[in-house]
């Protein structure tokens, strides 16, 4: 007489969430994520994440969350073989999308940095550019902002869980002002803003206490600079402080933008 086996149940999706030159702000979003984390850990096993735990999984990962940007030679080699065991690939945070403030050395001389901040400047290696991980290998999607916002990062693990495109929206900070019945800080004080020509995300997050959007969130989908900067000179900005306002963050997105009009980034299509 056979025993009767019991059935198993699914296996669950497997995901992996990596750094590279960051400053773990966008992996601490998805542990803050409390309550939303116990619902993604019941859908998702969590075999590689370092930040909450020192047991990590060997691939392949049906999803990959990739914080930071690629800055050194090694960090070219790991993201290649990242890219080969996952499924579908998301970067998260400005580092990831565009570079993050680091970027700024792309415009610099990154042997004069190291020859100052380092005593022996010979044992690093370092590349001479800081650059976005969609440079190196193809991403599924990339989510915006230094930090990236809770809510968006369950939208698009949610997403990918359920095989279609996150629902993330491509407009300016602007609309999200209007939503929460902000007063326009440009308009009512002349406050410098880049909320016009910010993507949203961050829920509007200074404009609603009085100060300018500094653009955390990089280059909106469509953008009109040209319109922008008078009314930041207006404000008491001149040239330079104006490009110190764009150069932070998303400096390589915004500088794109300066070049040719528009971002460098694009939204990608997501599961098919």
């Amino acid at each position: 007489m056979s025993t009767p086996t019991t059935p198993q149940p699914p296996a669950r999706p497997r995901l992996g969430v990596f750094k590279f030159a960051s400053c773990d702000g966008c992996q601490l979003t998805l542990l803050d994520c409390e309550d939303e984390l116990l619902g993604i850990a019941a859908e998702l096993e969590i075999a590689h994440f370092l930040e909450a735990s020192s047991d990590a999984a060997p691939g392949p990962y049906d999803l990959v969350l990739v914080e930071g940007s690629v800055s050194t030679p090694e960090h070219v080699e790991r993201i290649r073989r990242i890219r080969a065991e996952a499924r579908h690939l998301v970067t998260i945070g400005a580092c990831a999308t565009a570079g993050g403030v680091q970027a700024l050395r792309n415009y610099a001389d990154v042997e004069g940095y190291l020859a100052t901040v380092y005593a022996r400047p010979d044992y690093i290696e370092t590349l001479a550019t800081s650059t976005p991980i969609s440079a190196h290998v193809p991403v599924d999607f990339e989510l915006r902002g230094c930090p990236i916002d809770r809510g968006q990062l369950v939208e698009v693990i949610t997403a990918f869980l359920a095989g279609r495109k996150p629902a993330i929206p491509n407009h300016s900070v602007c609309f999200a002002c209007k939503r929460r019945g902000n007063v326009c800080v440009t308009v009512a004080h002349g406050t410098p803003c880049l909320g016009p020509v910010t993507h949203a995300g961050c829920g509007a997050l200074c404009p609603t206490y009085g100060r300018g959007c500094y653009g955390c969130f990089g280059p909106a989908g469509t953008t009109n600079l040209p319109a922008l900067v008078p009314l930041m000179q207006r404000d008491g900005m001149s040239e330079e402080d104006i490009g110190r306002f764009l150069h932070t963050f998303n400096v390589t997105a915004f500088t794109a933008v300066e070049e040719r009009g528009q971002p460098d980034v694009t939204d990608a299509e997501g599961p098919g």
